[in-house]
């Protein structure tokens, strides 16, 4: 693989592989590539981007010919699944749907899911599809809507709780030779209706991976979603995720973020609330080791009066790892009696881990709560050695004061078996530590 050596040959050898994308005549994707050009990748001086250092892992790392796809020899996605829990499964390998180990088990009626290209051309998707997720904004955005591969819609009607939960598995099969993918998520929930969402991420094999998501989710008027993203990946995976949720009145939101695997990972995560008496909670974990470096930057966007948001993000980090949280919250002028709390809070376990955070808060309203702030420290050595005193050895101390921790954010989990799953790879990795 020859490497790539500047910003200016990495954006003409992503121009190349945009002449392969069979749409790429569609007005959508070439505006989104002019962006891009415009844009470009982010370096050490971009604000948004200082902590991570992409445009130089892709430099060095990939080259973005995708003339040949992969064909995986996957036999089975069980290890993948997570166990005891009922769901719609929907599977992609290396950014293409699998109908072999995709199954949906809601009636009809219940939920529609379809492919995001079929959707875009013939169902209501056009009416959502980049309403609020623009390509102006972000290199990655733009970059993903010009060279996305496949993709997944998702609407639930009015009215109506999906009684089993939506699985997104995303698999990387680097087993062979890098992979490189581009995925799209648009999620519509009716007014008055209720959905589980789950992503996950993982992969195989120990060659280089490079994985965009570019997701829009609509909550209308009073439907409620819980949306879990679960990023425990064993490769050499470098990730950016850009989502956005957009809040219409009365609307609930719950979401949690693990984030445990990877080389360079990734998430932007922006909420609008869009309406009156909302309620918004975001929840974040990242528990890093290794050489991993996790970025979260996160928008909660007041825009309608009346509205309640609390955010909390922790990190636990090891080795050489380094965490970065940069949380913003806007509160704009007719954002009236609003209450929006957020907090990070990180342990760093080695001198040689790092964090990096730095929270937010801009507010153009008078009547209002809003509080912010962030915390970096080790283990209380005094809590430490209560425990060990009681016979406790040193490992158990530690992954218990850890757990203690780290536990507070699975609070906004309802389902019981995937709280259970989440539980149990907390718990596993502390003990390593």
């Amino acid at each position: 693989m020859s490497a790539i050596t500047s910003d200016i040959d990495l954006k003409e050898k992503i121009a190349q592989a945009f002449e392969q994308t069979p749409d790429r005549k569609n007005i959508q994707r070439t505006e989104a590539l002019q962006h891009f050009q415009k844009l470009g990748l982010p370096g050490n001086k971009t604000e948004e981007y200082r902590f991570f250092p992409i445009t130089r892992a892709l430099e060095k790392n990939f080259d973005f010919d995708q003339s040949n796809p992969i064909e995986s020899k996957i036999k089975s996605i069980y290890q993948f699944l997570i166990p005891d829990l009922e769901a719609n499964v929907i599977v992609f390998i290396n950014g293409i749907y699998s109908p072999v180990f995709s199954k949906v088990i809601s009636p009809e009626n219940e939920i529609i899911i379809s492919d995001l290209r079929k959707a875009v051309n013939q169902n209501e998707a056009p009416l959502y599809f980049e309403k609020y997720l623009k390509t102006s904004a972000d290199p990655f955005t733009a970059l993903n809507t010009a060279l996305w591969q496949d993709g997944v819609f998702i609407q639930v009607p009015a009215k109506t709780k999906v009684e089993k939960p939506v699985f997104i598995l995303h698999i990387n099969d680097a087993e062979k030779e890098q992979s490189i993918c581009h995925t799209r998520l648009l999620v519509v929930l009716e007014e008055e209706s209720e959905l589980t969402l789950i992503e996950r991420s993982t992969s195989i094999g120990t060659n280089n991976i490079f994985h965009t998501f570019a997701e829009e989710i609509l909550v209308k008027e009073n439907a409620t979603l819980d949306y879990v993203k679960i990023q425990n990946d064993e490769g050499k995976l470098h990730q950016v995720a850009n989502s956005l949720i957009h809040q219409s009145s009365k609307s609930k939101l719950n979401t949690f973020t693990l984030t445990m695997n990877g080389s360079l990972i990734r998430n932007n995560f922006n909420i609008a609330i869009d309406g009156e008496n909302c309620e918004s909670h975001f929840y974040g974990l990242y528990l890093l080791n290794g050489n991993t470096i996790a970025d979260n930057h996160t928008v909660v966007d007041h825009i309608k009066p009346n509205s309640f948001s609390n955010e909390l993000y922790k990190g636990v980090m090891d080795g050489n790892s380094k965490g970065v949280f940069n949380g913003k919250i806007f509160v704009r002028p007719n954002a009236q009696k609003t209450n929006a709390f957020q907090s990070n809070r990180n342990i760093l376990l080695t001198d040689t881990a790092t964090i990096n955070t730095k929270p937010q808060l801009e507010i153009w309203a008078d009547d209002v709560k809003c509080s912010h702030g962030c915390t970096s420290g080790q283990l209380d050595e005094e809590a430490l050695f209560y425990l060990r005193s009681r016979g406790i050895p040193l490992n158990n101390a530690k992954a218990m004061l850890l757990y203690a921790f780290a536990a507070e954010t699975l609070e906004p989990i309802k389902n019981t078996e995937l709280k259970s799953y989440l539980d149990g790879l907390i718990s596993q990795r502390l003990n390593k530590y």
